[in-house]
């Protein structure tokens, strides 16, 4: 949640639990004592308070969350050649599906640190979005590490099957003005190149991504001889804020922020980088055909409609006062706009709220429709659970939106896959349904699948109709920081979560220190895997590897978990 409910602002009113959303019984509460019921976790906390919940409070920080023995060495696996997983939610489109079916969940392979340096609160909680590993056909597993509190980030190529380092590559990456730290995500382009951030809004390419040493280049979307003439001002004022996304050819796209004064005259905008390394761009407030929009929201990854023709991307209005924004539709070959949409809070009709601290990137589905989520305008009105806002491909229809929208990226469900499904829409919508205590809520968190074409009165505001939900389920482990008559469990901390088609499966990581698998054919949560005690932290994705091991992140670290 938003940091001004982390705060724990009052609650409007007391809720009361809903007749269809009993608290959690007996089932669920044996459930996650058998999960957890290793000898290391009995010395610990089981965790620090809500992903952003109200429970942050206090005077003493609690002590950090414990982590299991490290699994042992292991020697290199067999060669694996199989589908990538290449940039945030696991393509283009950001439907996060994966293309063979995951590991069953059983043990941790290996681990390995994101952040050496991870900014946790006086109150303990995480205050950091990390980026989804990208993972090559071959099984190269790729990670921005952050190795200061002010950055300095190196990507780190590593084995797949044992999680042995291969390679690494330094960035002089500089991160933007934030409050929760922003996402940093390479992508691997259709050539199997390692495309990353640096300073400067420049490119870091490194030729091939699997092969332990291989040459690498810069790029700068504004001219290589134009950054060369001013490299000082440009690396201090021009900053990459968003994933990278490559589409089929090779070319990727991206947000920057502009901070300051620069030769060029750069300001905020989108950019595009050719497969040959030829930039261009076009300003955040030319393209939305609005002033107000300053820049590209950040954390908001570009998306591309399923035949690479349209991008995608949320602007926003300078940070400061709650900000409003716009979704944009842009001739991905020109930057050229085809269309640009108001964002707006569905049961007001005024400005939504599109916070620099979400990671809410649009969602293309089959059928071209587009999704993103916002906060409410009037938040906590909507117990800061936000909108999945919902659009036709030419942003010139809206439809149904879905009743959670804050930092989410919803993933694609083909209807096929659950079988208690009746309707008539060709695929389904995944994503976390939380209901913040602080803010209004009962603290009972599930995950959700959405009819994104079907509708149901909003259980908080009647007068809106949203997407019908067609099965959920409640977070397994009981929040205490919650009053034991709401049945308040600890948050589902997930952005994007994998969609393993094949097992009819969801992969989903929780506050409580454990990844889950969501069976969808039963409804049910199975596998759970523990990876930490848990911790209050920004919401992170999971991910599949081309051997079926599945990728989650807990406590600034990386988690490899297989059969």
């Amino acid at each position: 949640m938003p940091e001004r409910t982390r705060r724990g602002p009052p609650r409007p009113t007391s809720p009361t639990p809903p007749a269809d959303r009993p608290p959690a019984g007996p089932r669920r509460r044996a459930f996650t004592q058998a999960a957890l019921a290793a000898p290391w976790v009995l010395v610990g906390p089981l965790g620090l308070g809500a992903c952003g919940g109200s429970g942050d409070e206090g005077n003493d920080p609690p002590p950090r969350p414990i982590f299991p023995p490290a699994p042992p060495p292991l020697p290199a696996g067999p060669p694996v050649f199989g589908p990538p997983w290449p940039g945030f939610a696991g393509g283009a489109q950001h439907v996060a599906q994966a293309a063979l079916a995951s590991q069953p969940l059983a043990r941790v392979r290996w681990r390995t640190p994101v952040d050496l340096a991870p900014p946790y609160s006086t109150t303990g909680s995480l205050r950091a979005h990390y980026g989804s590993p990208v993972i090559s056909a071959r099984n190269t597993v790729v990670l921005p590490l952050k190795q200061r509190a002010d950055g300095g980030f190196r990507f780190e190529g590593r084995r797949g099957s044992n999680g042995e380092l291969l390679w690494s590559l330094d960035s002089d990456l500089v991160l933007p003005p934030h409050d929760w730290v922003p996402v940093v995500n390479p992508v691997i382009t259709a050539a199997n190149r390692l495309v990353a951030p640096r300073a400067g809004g420049r490119l870091l390419v490194r030729a091939d991504v699997d092969a332990a040493t291989a040459p690498a280049s810069s790029t700068a979307f504004y001219g290589d001889n134009v950054y060369v003439a001013a490299p000082a001002a440009y690396d201090a004022t021009v900053r990459i804020h968003t994933p990278l996304t490559a589409d089929a050819a090779g070319n990727v796209f991206f947000g920057f922020v502009v901070t300051g004064a620069n030769p060029a005259g750069l300001t905020s905008g989108i950019a595009r980088v050719g497969a040959s390394g030829t930039g261009t761009w076009v300003a955040a407030a030319a393209a939305a055909g609005d002033a107000g929009m300053g820049q590209v929201a950040m954390n908001c990854a570009p998306a591309l409609s399923a035949d690479g023709a349209t991008l995608y991307i949320a602007v926003n209005s300078p940070p400061g006062a709650r900000q409003r924004g716009r979704l944009l539709a842009l001739d991905s070959a020109t930057l050229a706009t085809r269309a640009s949409a108001p964002l707006l809070d569905p049961a007001s009709g005024t400005a939504a709220w599109v916070s620099d601290n979400a990671t809410s990137s649009p969602t293309v589905g089959p059928d071209g429709d587009v999704y993103v989520g916002v906060l409410e305008a009037g938040a906590p009105a909507h117990h800061f659970r936000g909108w999945l806002l919902h659009f036709d491909a030419a942003l010139g229809t809206s439809k149904t939106p879905g009743s959670f929208g804050w930092d989410t990226t919803a993933a694609v469900v083909p209807a096929s896959a659950v079988p208690a499904y009746r309707g008539s829409s060709a695929y389904l919508l995944a994503t976390k349904y939380n209901d913040y205590y602080g803010a209004g809520g009962t603290g009972q968190h599930r995950i959700a699948l959405l009819d994104p074409h079907a509708a149901e009165p909003d259980r908080i505001t009647p007068g809106v109709a949203v997407m019908r939900e067609v099965i959920s389920q409640l977070g397994p482990t009981p929040d205490p920081q919650v009053p034991e008559i709401y049945g308040g469990v600890k948050e589902w901390c997930i952005n994007t979560m994998a969609v393993d088609v094949a097992s009819r499966s969801i992969l989903v990581n929780n506050e409580d220190g454990l990844l889950y698998r969501w069976d969808l054919v039963a409804n049910h949560l199975v596998e759970p895997v523990v990876l930490t005690s848990g911790l209050g932290a920004a919401y992170t994705p999971t991910a599949v590897g081309p051997d079926g091991a599945v990728y989650a992140i807990n406590n600034a670290t990386l988690f490899s978990v297989v059969q």
